[in-house]
């Protein structure tokens, strides 16, 4: 099968939609069919993998209570236009449709079956109310909807009408838990360690900061990896010198050194404070064998089996975060537990079984050429319940 897919955000910035898509190509290659993904890329000399054609630079937007980078204009849509020109798909897989780029862009432009995968969890914005009608003759389009989580699909009924077929997310396993930690960690004294924008609030790094005077006092040799773009020094400046002295600024890291913090931890720390509609990076943390301690978000406590595969802490509570991280650093058969139960919950969404699970939706689309209507998403519903998740 040849698939077009659809990332409506700048591929050289870090994100989950944009893990997401690139962990999907991968494994539809593995599957043996061929992808091409269509994104914006902030810098056009990027070492792109070959499976991306970029449509040149992106401009930054309020978005969801962050900053998204998109490509939107004439230029955007001469090449997305050019792009499904040369390239004759049996189907077109768009990501975050609402968003305003290049996946409405797609969705006015192409012909065929078209799947659209939501990944935001948001409440009513004025943006989406104002683009709704505009955003509905576009979705009017859609052969059938995809949603990676509860949270995700709640926000599809609530804006636009309609269902989808609930598939989360998915984490490649074999990239995690193997290799060797950092150069001089985890030490002895335990280690935390948490990734993410580290100036952007809904991310909690400030929850964390918070909570570390109480996780020191307790644990003096306690140290903390902060991985993440934004900027350090501001960060580092805001500190007292007796918290600083505990924590190492790492910055923007590739996989591979993702991998190895993750293995220099003794728990890892998600202090997201919402705005999350799943939680790839907990599956990440779980698939190492590094035990997680999350906040109490709808979609964390998901992944998470409810307590089972994770820990959690009260939202914005810098004292029950801390809390939770001094018992958890005593504890050393809970954490022994907790990476246990963590690795069995990571294999449950291993890209291997997801993505043959969105291929079922494909096929789906591709054979009738027509939208999923109720009964067969009800058949599609129950064939992947049935494969896990």
């Amino acid at each position: 099968m040849k698939v077009g897919i659809v990332c409506p955000y700048d591929w050289s910035s870090p994100g989950g939609v944009q893990v997401h898509i690139r962990d999907l190509a991968v494994a539809l290659q593995r599957l043996g069919h061929t992808v091409s993904v269509l994104a914006p890329s902030e810098d056009d000399d990027l070492d792109l993998p070959p499976y991306v054609v970029s449509t040149g630079g992106a401009v930054s937007l309020a978005y969801n209570g962050s900053r998204a980078k998109i490509a939107l204009g004439p230029i955007a849509t001469r090449r997305v236009r050019k792009w499904l020109r040369e390239n004759e798909f049996d189907v077109l897989h768009i990501h975050e449709p609402l968003a305003p780029s290049l996946s409405i862009l797609s969705c006015w432009a192409a012909r065929g079956p078209i799947v659209a995968t939501w990944h935001s969890s948001m409440e009513r914005s004025r943006l989406l109310a104002a683009g709704f009608s505009i955003a509905q003759t576009a979705l009017e389009k859609v052969s059938a909807r995809i949603a990676v989580s509860e949270a995700a699909r709640q926000t599809l009924v609530e804006h636009m009408g309609g269902d989808a077929v609930l598939i989360p997310n998915g984490v490649d396993c074999s990239l995690f838990g193997e290799g060797e930690p950092l150069d001089g960690w985890p030490g002895d004294g335990g280690s935390l360690f948490f990734i993410g924008r580290i100036d952007e609030p809904r991310k909690g790094l400030q929850v964390l900061l918070a909570a570390m005077p109480a996780i020191i006092e307790s644990h003096p040799g306690v140290r903390l990896l902060v991985a993440g773009p934004g900027d350090v020094e501001e960060i580092r400046g805001d500190l007292p010198p007796e918290v600083a002295e505990h924590i190492t600024f790492l910055g923007l890291v590739d996989e591979e050194t993702k991998a190895r913090a993750f293995l220099s931890a003794d728990i890892y720390v998600a202090p997201n404070t919402g705005g999350e509609s799943f939680g790839i990076v907990l599956l990440e943390a779980m698939a190492s064998g590094t035990p997680v301690l999350a906040s109490d978000l709808e979609a964390f406590r998901r992944v998470t089996a409810e307590g089972r595969a994770g820990a959690s802490f009260v939202n914005e509570d810098p004292d029950d975060l801390a809390k939770a991280a001094i018992a958890l650093l005593s504890d050393r058969d809970e954490r022994a537990r907790l990476s246990a139960e963590g690795r069995l919950r990571a294999r449950e969404f291993d890209w291997e079984t997801v993505a043959k699970r969105i291929v079922e939706v494909y096929e789906s689309v591709t054979v009738t050429g027509e939208k999923v209507t109720e009964d067969l998403r009800g058949q599609l519903v129950g064939r992947l319940a049935r494969g896990g998740g």
